[in-house]
This record gives structure tokens, sequence and C-alpha cells, in this order.
């Protein structure tokens, strides 16, 4: 056990989709402001072992590491001898880490997204192994000290002073109840001051009689009790500041102090929240309620106070506005493309921009010119399988035809490539064998160290990898160095052998990985055209202090356009 790292609990009541990510990252960043080494796990009741296959209209994003986590469900069996016992790749987790990533400016491994079917594998793939004879499984203990011992691991290894632990869901919800039962256990196992519970609800205006009404809050609340947790600070989002009397009646119902009822009204910048927090002094009160006095703070952009402030206030300016198209398949929900409209958002603030974004859910009906005739910009959207695969391919096709300034990202690169091969090369029927199997061009093909293949989890090209960028390119223009670092999630590659045809014709191979084998960027080579493909995803390293290099050379691009 870790007595010296501070615990914080985050959880959620009244309806999912409420903020509970930015109130964690907000809190971690209070303390970051005081000095403190902190991390976050993200626990996900869900019985995937991770959100790799979960569809981004379902479950939004999913953020990709830098690592490739082994996750061994038996982890002390000799597996020299065991070979049906499998390990799982993840390096695919859920996307509250993008917000955390940005907030905070530290990378998490992969372990620190904790979800029910890592538990309940583990658990029973134990059991199947004789690592409890004579001995009933139950969720109490053994879940249970499974979900402890995860945190107390992360804790100790990363030498934390604080972690705080987002539990996904809402309170009540039947799934999540092993994770709650494991916090009210160690509330009591750990010393007094070690433990914190901060309980994010909504509070909802009333049109009907022009009021807030707490009631939802309150019943949340008491749910929340109903299993052993009282949660120490109540944070309140809703359309404005709280009013006082709402604040009144939460603390009076909810057994809570009226300092620790905290408002978190709706904000145009979601980055402005520390300080909206900072402003309520929920900082100090979370170090009274942990016994942390802070510690001698760096001036960094990252963990400066007031460098946060100041990096704000580059976002809140007025600025000429930049519309970038965005033709894809994800936009059921606002979360599909997360990453990117903040990557986006990132480059055009420091360049003296504002991105506006126009998504454009790509459908047989959908006429491609007339949706980005006004755009300064197309992003091609990363994505699988066929549905609206024509729509974007036209739209590649429509950035070489007007010289929009484009920039594809992954199947957005490789769709780039289809259309590349198919206008200038005339390989009528050219296609990615992801979306046609028989067609006579497969121009995208599956990587060869996927066609043995079967299980879908975990299994792509996945995590970081070393790229090798060819001088004299846009891309190394953009990063101004040979060698980096980007992170991958694919199973098809754009096919080297029409590649070699395409140069050509005016396409560049400006990256490869380093064994020159598979593609990593295609680029047209148009001094008056700036349009890049990439199968990576510069996206996931993008902050608002550092916005990403490639990000920024496309909205560059297309700011140049803009004011020819």
């Amino acid at each position: 056990m870790p007595p010296d790292c501070k615990f914080v609990f985050v959880t959620g009541g009244v309806m999912s989709g409420i903020g509970k990510g930015v109130v964690t990252a907000s809190l971690g960043k209070l303390f970051q402001f005081r000095g403190f080494n902190i991390s976050v796990v993200k626990i996900d009741p869900y019985l995937n072992v991770d959100p790799g296959t979960l569809n981004p209209i379902e479950h939004g994003e999913c953020f990709i590491t830098e690592e490739v986590w082994d996750f061994q469900p038996v982890p002390d069996i000799d597996r020299t001898f065991e070979s049906d016992e499998k390990s799982y790749r993840i390096s695919e987790i859920d996307q509250d880490f993008g917000t955390y990533s940005r907030f905070l400016g530290i990378e998490m491994h992969p372990s620190h997204n904790i979800t029910s079917g890592q538990i309940y594998l583990s658990t029973i793939l134990r059991e199947r192994k004789g690592k409890f004879l004579g001995r009933t499984v139950q969720i109490i203990p053994h879940c249970t000290n499974m979900i402890k011992d995860r945190l107390f691991d992360i804790a100790k290894d990363e030498e934390l002073d604080v972690l705080l632990i987002e539990c996904g869901g809402t309170v009540g919800d039947l799934e999540s109840s092993i994770f709650l039962e494991a916090f009210r256990q160690l509330k009591l196992e750990l010393p007094k001051k070690h433990v914190a519970f901060v309980h994010v609800t909504l509070v909802p205006y009333s049109e009907a009689v022009g009021q807030q009404k707490s009631k939802p809050t309150q019943h949340s609340v008491k749910m929340l009790q109903s299993v052993g947790l009282q949660p120490d600070v109540l944070i309140c989002r809703s359309k404005k500041d709280l009013d006082p009397d709402i604040k009144d009646k939460l603390s009076l119902f909810s057994n809570i102090s009226k300092e620790a009822v905290i408002s978190n009204p709706d904000l145009d910048f979601v980055y402005e929240l520390p300080v909206l927090f900072e402003k309520q002094n929920l900082g100090d009160l979370m170090c009274e309620l942990l016994d942390l006095k802070a510690k001698l703070v760096s001036y960094s952009e990252v963990n400066n106070y007031s460098e946060w402030v100041k990096m704000i206030s580059l976002f809140k300016k007025e600025k000429p506005i930049l519309k970038i198209g965005m033709p894809g398949k994800y936009f059921n929900i606002s979360d599909s493309y997360i990453s990117i409209n903040d990557a986006l958002e990132h480059a055009a603030a420091h360049l003296g921009f504002k991105s506006e974004l126009v998504m454009i859910n790509v459908t047989e009906n959908t006429i491609i010119e007339q949706e980005l005739n006004e755009c300064d910009g197309i992003l091609l959207t990363p994505g699988f399988g066929e549905r609206a695969v024509q729509g974007m391919i036209k739209s590649a096709e429509y950035a070489m035809d007007k010289k929009v300034p484009f920039l594809g990202i992954c199947f957005g690169a490789q769709l780039f490539f289809v259309a590349f091969c198919r206008k200038y090369l005339g390989l009528e029927g050219a296609n990615s064998t992801e979306i046609d199997p028989k067609t006579p061009h497969p121009v995208v093909d599956i990587l060869e160290e996927q066609k043995q293949i079967t299980d879908k989890g975990g299994t792509m090209r996945l995590g970081g990898h070393t790229i090798k960028i060819k001088e004299g390119t846009k891309l190394y223009e953009a990063y101004g160095e040979p060698t980096i670092v980007e992170r991958f999630r694919h199973r098809f590659h754009i096919n080297p052998k029409y590649a070699e045809d395409a140069e050509k014709f005016g396409l560049i191979v400006s990256s490869t990985d380093e064994t020159a084998k598979i593609i990593n960027s295609i680029e047209l080579d148009r001094v008056d055209h700036w349009m890049v493909g990439t199968q990576f995803h510069p996206e996931f390293k993008s902050r608002p202090y550092k916005p990403s290099k490639c990000y920024l050379a496309f909205i560059k691009a297309c700011a140049d356009r803009k004011n020819a």
C-alpha cells in the first residue's frame, strides 16, 4: 500500500456526458499549479477489454497512447509452457485520456484505463488456472481487491503525490457497482485525509418557472450515499453560475459545506475551467481535504497558473475565421473527432485565427462541391469501412482540382491516394482492399503483418512509431527534423508498388518507417498546393500551449490561401 499518495475519486450523477473528464483534468491542473506530481486513471464499466472495437458514433473517439501495453490477465503464468494463454495489446484507450493529456501535459500508460472487461477476464482466467484453489471466487473480495491493487501499483510505480480516478457512467448504474465498492473500501483502509470524493452532477434550468432545479442533484447524492460514499465536493454543471439559494439548498440536503458546492457553468473555452475553480478556492479546499501543502512550482506553460491564464487569453482574442471542411462518417456525436477538432483549434489560435469546423456527413446525396465551396481547407477524416467512401474520395479530388489546402489523416490519407491513382494514373476501379477485396488495382492493401490475424481487438499497428522524413518535402518543412515519433492505428496501408508509379505523376512519398517498407505519408509535388496525407495521427500529441507541427503547417497553408 502506498501511504504517501492521496486519492481523489470523481463520480458522476443525473446523466452521462456532463463533462466529468474535463472536471477531472481541471482538478489535476489545480494540483499541478501547486507543484504536485499527479496522474489520472479512467475506469470504464463496460465489458470490452478496451474501447478499440467500439463505434465512434456510440462511444466517441478512441485515443491512442505512445506505449503499447502487453496486458496479461494471468501475469504469473510461465508462458513458455502455456501456449494457450493469451495476452492483449492495449494502446487504444478512452477518449478522456486525450482531455487529460491536453490539460495536464503528461502521457499516461495504457494501464491507466481500467475496464470491467479487464477485471472480470483476469478473475475468471485466474480461477481457471487454479489461482483460487479451495476458495469461492466472488466479486468481493477478488474483483475489488484487483481494482485496488491496480490503483496502488500505479501510485507506487510512478511515485505520485495525487492520483485522480474518474469513474465512467453515473451513480446507480449496475455495471459500475464493483468500482464504487472498491472506492468505499479504500476510504476505510487508508489513513485519514488520504481520500477525497468529488461528485459531478447536473443542475438543470426550468424554462417554465425560470429557476435552476436542485432535486436531480439531491437524488444523485442520496444514491451515492446509499452505496456508502459521502461526497466531499459537489461540482454542479449548469448553463450559468449557480444561484446562491441553490447552493444553500444543495449544501443542506447533501451534507456538504457551502464552500464545497462548486459552480461549473457552460464555457466557450474548456481550458478556463481550472481558473474558474481557482476563483472558487477549490484548489485550496482540495489541499485542505487531503492535508497537502503546496510545493515549489516550476514556471512552465504546463503547470504554472500565470502561464495558463496567458494561454487562455490567446484563445479568447477576437480573430479572423478559417473554415475547415471535414468530410467524414462519424458526426452523430461531437466527440467522434475530438482530438482533431482540438488540434485544429490549437494551431489556428497560435497563428492568429479561429477555426470554424464544417462537419460534412457524407452520404450518396451529398453535393461535395457545394459543401466545400466556402471552405479555406479540407481535412479528410480517419475511419473504417465502406460507408461514405465515395464522397470522401470526391472530396480529395475536389482539393486537387481547386488547389484547396488538404490534410488526410490515416483512412483520409489512404483515400487521397485512391483518388490520385484514379485521377492521374487512370486506374479505373482502384481502391483499398478493405473497401473492395476484389479491386483490380489494390492501391491500398492490408499490411503484410496483418494477413494472418483474425482477432479484431488490439491487433492493429498501434502506438508510437519512428518516422523517417524525406528532406525537401512539405512534411519536413513542417517538422524541421528528419526523424520523429507519431502514433498509429491502422491495418491497411498505401501499396508501395503503386506509390512508385504515382511518383512519376507528381506524388511524393514524404516519409516511411525505419525499414522503408511502410509508407507513413504522401503529398503532392506542387509549390502552389499544400496537399498532405499522413498514415499517422498527429492530433494525439497536440496541446493548447504546443500545437502539432503538422496541423500548424496545414492551418498556415489555409491562412495563406485565404489571404492570397
